[in-house]
């Protein structure tokens, strides 16, 4: 709101100020010295398009990119298959439990890949079970879900509830006259569904692949776990810059700048789409589940339980084993024990949980007050200033955590800034990757209220920060705090730049349990993911709460 006669330069204009410079020393910084790292000699300090030129010269290298790219499509083509035929089959018919399932659908989401790479292990790995059992029963020699298949397979079980819940809300909105006069008009169906529910969620449809897209392009944790040969892009990243014999950052920086292009030019290419496939609805006749029977009722069970029951399997898993007797490494012999927790959640020197609880909520006390504060200046004081702040804040959206680790490492690893190391970097991290979610809820938040309740505030002598403390604030907090909730999720069970900006000090639950994994300590992993998915789920029951819903969809 701007009034007659009101200053250019505000208290707003200073909080613009200040945000922007953060984020311009946290952001634009970092990734200009990844830059200028790329493409000068550490020797000579001259212009070199070396490293580029031996990424893109050398097969070893550039087929990482087309392995990534086979990946992230062969995974989001197949979770949009799956999740929105189980959005249109869970809203159309009423299946049994499906308040339920919706929660075990989110618990699958909610859980970090790389745990699901490592129960899948435990199921299908080269001794897992089924793979024991396979080979027993039918004589063959299974070796294993590594490679291609298994990261996609892993990916793929872990993203479609996304696309479920994107798709879900839209459905929400949806009017089902449409459908009625499809139908009377002699429309099956199946063309129904390709004619009028596919077109209309479409815009949706995108979105979703595009978060499931740059998610499953910048995991680091899941090919590494079972990728072997088949390498990605984000694990050659870690290994050229973490290498035991000697890193390459010019060549680690070269491969994060064409990342970064990348996931822009893949990002400016769903917002063309979804933008030319817009549109705007009002469920005057909301879809309602409604009660079928025979054939149709059958197979619509059978789905609906066999794709929740292969998403959660990973987290039954990894309870499960969590509680079995082990050898202290690999192979559990039989029966049951705490042995796994008393070497984890017991452990005298073990700080990982009050680590990942501790950097997990200050940098989610950052993101809310930023998140709001940020939403407000851009929404409420509009000007080229707040526009560039919207803009630059976005930036940690399509950044892979893999590089902006490793950007905070080039830029705040000697003095003035000496961060690396400290839990201050990691925080920062954490805050920075997560804050555009919280920035674009509490945008759709605010815009909800009307500017009059401010301006009511004002009129009867508050002043303007006391009004957008005592007014919008309040008014915004209950859905901040719900989205704040589901962002906290994230957070601890963010890897790809915890794995390259820890110390032993700083250790959190995500990267122990992959430490744990590559050492082969399958009891302590299963405990200590157990315990992330605990605390995911009563995140989850926390959200139910203060919401007041009774499912996630978006």
């Amino acid at each position: 709101m701007n009034y007659a006669g009101e200053k250019r330069f505000t208290i707003w204009s200073s909080f613009s100020l200040v945000i922007l410079a953060i984020f311009a020393l946290f952001i634009i910084y970092p990734l200009i010295l990844v830059l200028c790292k790329s493409v000068i000699d550490p020797q000579s300090g001259n212009f070199t398009m070396s490293y580029l030129t031996k990424f893109f010269t050398r097969k070893f290298y550039w087929s990482t990119l087309i392995n990534s790219l086979q990946v992230t499509a062969c995974a989001t083509l197949l979770a949009a298959a799956i999740g929105l035929p189980m959005a249109y089959v869970m809203r159309s018919v009423k299946i049994r439990g499906s308040g339920f399932l919706d929660i075990l659908i989110v618990i699958s989401y909610l859980s970090p890949p790389f745990i699901g790479a490592y129960a899948w292990i435990q199921l299908l790995g080269r001794n897992g079970v089924v793979t024991n059992w396979v080979n027993t029963i039918f004589g063959i020699q299974f070796d294993g879900i590594y490679g291609f298949a298994g990261i996609v397979l892993v990916f793929t079980l872990q993203s479609f509830p996304l696309v479920y819940m994107y798709v879900s809300g839209a459905l929400k909105n949806l009017d089902n006259s449409l459908n009625e006069a499809a139908e009377s008009l002699g429309c099956t169906g199946f063309e129904r569904i390709t004619k009028i529910i596919v077109p209309l969620v479409m815009p949706t449809l995108l979105a979703s692949s595009l978060l499931i897209f740059m998610r499953v392009f910048a995991d680091f944790g899941t090919p590494m776990l079972i990728g072997e040969g088949f390498k990605t892009i984000p694990v050659l990243i870690y290994t050229q810059f973490m290498s035991e014999v000697g890193g390459d950052d010019g060549f680690a920086a070269a491969l994060c700048v064409i990342v970064i292009m990348m996931t822009i030019l893949i990002f400016l290419a769903q917002r063309f789409l979804a933008n030319r496939n817009t549109y705007s609805m009002t469920a005057l006749k909301p879809m309602t589940a409604q009660k079928i029977t025979g054939v149709k009722n059958m197979l619509s069970h059978a789905f609906i339980y066999l794709v929740v029951g292969l998403a959660v399997l990973p987290q039954v898993v990894v309870i499960y084993t969590s509680f079995l007797k082990s050898n202290g490494g690999q192979v559990f012999t039989g029966g049951f024990a705490l042995q796994s927790y008393q070497a984890t959640l017991f452990s005298k020197d073990n700080d990982v949980i009050w680590n990942t609880y501790m950097l997990g909520l200050v940098s989610i006390t950052i993101i809310v007050v930023l998140g709001i504060l940020i939403s407000y200046l851009t929404v409420r004081k509009q000007s080229p200033l707040n526009s560039a702040l919207d803009m630059i804040t976005m930036f940690p959206y399509i950044i892979p955590g893999s590089v902006l680790g490793i950007s905070f490492l080039f830029a705040f690893n000697n003095p003035p800034l000496l961060l690396s190391g400290t839990a201050l970097i990691m925080i920062i991290s954490f805050a920075i990757r997560r804050m555009p979610y919280t920035i674009r809820s509490s945008t759709a938040i605010i815009g909800q209220i009307s500017p009059s309740m401010e301006e009511a505030a004002i009129s009867l002598g508050a002043t303007e920060m006391k009004s957008y403390t005592k007014v919008t604030v309040p008014m915004m907090m209950p859905g901040v705090l719900a989205g704040a909730i589901m962002s906290w999720v994230t957070v601890i069970s963010e890897l790809s730049s915890s794995i390259i900006l820890y110390t032993n000090s700083t250790q959190t639950l995500t990267v122990s349990i992959y430490t744990e994994v590559i050492r082969g300590n399958y009891g302590n992993a299963s405990a200590y993911s157990t315990i992330l998915t605990i605390t995911s789920i009563v995140s989850l029951l926390l959200f139910f709460k203060l919401t007041g819903k009774r499912d996630i969809s978006i």
